[in-house]
């Protein structure tokens, strides 16, 4: 399983971005997917997740100003980021728990974590 993050760049405080991310190869099911991120000299943090029913979790700093969802059927995340702030200014990494087998009921199983390889978004007036 590959995932490929877009939607970065440059933007001044108060802006928007989105970030997609697609999720490619011999996919089953993809359970959680999500958004983290990691800001220079600090560590890596969640940003937010959605489940397969699309039930949404976010960071407490991040409530009310993004937005994650997803597309099952593109296998694709996205996150709409409004009023962004400095603070915001980090390497945002896609995450998915993707399973690529059945078990003999024809379940899916042995789901794995895999992540993508990140997207800049920098937050300057």
């Amino acid at each position: 399983v590959q995932l490929v993050e877009s939607g970065g760049g440059l933007v001044q405080p108060g802006g928007s971005l989105r970030l997609s991310c697609v999720a490619s190869g011999s996919i089953i099911h993809i359970r959680t997917m999500g958004w983290y991120r990691q800001a220079p000299g600090k560590e890596r943090e969640l940003v937010a997740t959605i489940t397969s029913a699309g039930t949404p979790t976010y960071k407490e700093s991040v409530k009310g100003r993004f937005t994650i969802s997803r597309v099952n059927a593109k296998n694709t995340v996205y996150l709409q980021m409004n009023s962004l702030k400095p603070e915001d200014t980090a390497v945002y990494y896609c995450h998915a728990d993707a399973a690529q087998e059945r078990d003999v009921y024809f379940r899916p199983s042995r789901y794995l974590e895999v992540s993508g390889q990140g997207t800049l978004v920098t937050v300057s007036p």
